[in-house]
């Protein structure tokens, strides 16, 4: 069978809200008709045409479940349409998109919907003690966002492992990162996403949120929260680690709030529904890792994912790698080789990531996407690397060029 090409088009994100923040009203679900509405209008494509909608969530709920499908059907899109949800925790979106093209490529679809969404304001909390009834005693109530990070293996096996910023600091030990590496690196990711949104950088892929209000109209929310303008060595250095190391607030993911979403089309396709592609899907890898380590994921996924497309370092124009903590950023680029002062540096996450921009996990694949495949056009490259770790040991890349 001849593998299809898949198409990339039109990938749209949602401004990112910080945790509690101006979308804190919305929950996931509405964030994704938010999406899958403005994506539908963009395009112009007649919705009927999708074969299939694939969103990731990683904190999902029994109050949207199946999201993608209860999304889709809230934006009042065709019931005929199918959805679906996933989950591979920080690589949950890039996955979704991942899935897309694979199911284009191989013809079980045309025209895809990809993307994913995450509301982690409105994450709930969820008791395990009474499905069977409690006699006596009390009952205990899980925070789902600190009870995910603390489940993310079995303990059985690994141990304790009491949350992901154990996992960073456990990296900068293995490597050797020093808290002025980590705070300097934040300050360039801050820089970055200000220097992005002074140059107007994101306006073409963002999608303004009508966030309805206690009084009067819905005000549209249309900036990312999290970014520091301010940002500076003495302002982030006199933050206090949050495990007396290395890790900060300031030099680590937020917990957001978002939704992206994009159309992957069969490229046979394109031209009889009047669509033009940003990018192409070229190749994909996942691997596993030390849950304990999980941060390390993107070099075991880039090494198994240049061996099987042929690529190399010197084949990519713009990399990537989503932020979850500076040592965790600064742990991955010694393992990939990267020198203090190489010059691949300047292609690394030009536009800012997760430190600045936020880390809304089933929204962050689309997130990334979107800056991505734009920042390729605008310097007319070929080729670029979308990369994450992933909670409890894994981690994905892929790469997209450029069309």
């Amino acid at each position: 069978m001849t593998l299809r090409r898949a198409a990339i088009v039109a990938p749209l994100r949602t401004a990112v809200g910080k945790f509690g923040g101006a979308l804190a009203p919305l929950n996931a679900a509405q964030l994704g008709a938010v999406v899958l509405q403005a994506l539908v209008e963009r395009t112009k494509i007649d919705p009927a045409r999708v074969d299939d909608v694939v969103f990731a969530q990683g904190y999902g709920s029994g109050e949207a479940p199946c999201i993608a499908h209860w999304s889709w059907l809230a934006a009042g899109l065709p019931i005929e349409v199918p959805g679906y949800q996933l989950e591979r925790r920080c690589g949950s979106g890039l996955q979704a998109i991942v899935n897309a093209a694979m199911m284009v490529q191989t013809g079980a679809s045309d025209v895809v919907v990809a993307g994913g969404v995450e509301s982690m304001s409105n994450v709930e909390h969820y008791t395990t003690d009474i499905r069977k009834g409690v006699r006596a005693g009390n009952l205990t109530l899980h925070d789902r966002l600190t009870r995910g990070r603390l489940m993310s293996q079995p303990v059985e096996r690994f141990g304790v492992i009491s949350g992901m910023i154990e996992t960073a600091e456990n990296l900068a030990r293995d490597y050797g990162i020093t808290r002025e590496a980590c705070d300097a690196y934040a300050v360039r990711s801050h820089q970055r996403a200000s220097a992005a949104w002074d140059q107007g950088l994101f306006a073409d892929e963002l999608v303004a949120v009508p966030v309805p209000q206690k009084r009067g109209e819905p005000v549209l929310f249309d900036r990312d929260e999290g970014y520091r303008t301010d940002a500076t060595m003495a302002s982030l250095g006199a933050l206090r680690p949050l495990e007396g190391g290395v890790v900060t607030a300031g030099n680590a993911s937020q917990q957001n709030d978002a939704a992206a979403a994009c159309l992957v089309v069969a490229e046979d396709k394109l031209e009889e529904l009047g669509l033009e592609p940003i990018a192409w899907f070229h190749s994909w890898a996942a691997a596993g890792c030390d849950p304990s380590r999980m941060g390390i994921g993107p070099v075991p996924a880039v090494e198994r994912l240049f061996a099987r497309n042929g690529l190399g370092w010197s084949d990519i124009d713009l990399v990537e790698l989503n932020e979850a903590f500076a040592p965790q950023v600064l742990a991955v680029l010694k393992g990939w080789g990267w020198s203090d002062d190489d010059s691949r540096h300047a292609m690394l996450n030009v536009n800012g990531s997760g430190i600045s921009l936020g880390h809304p996990i089933g929204a962050t694949g689309g997130r990334i996407l979107a800056n991505l495949t734009r920042e390729l056009c605008r310097r007319g490259g070929r080729y670029g690397l979308e990369t994450m770790c992933i909670g409890g040991g894994q981690g994905i890349a892929a790469v997209f060029e450029r069309a």
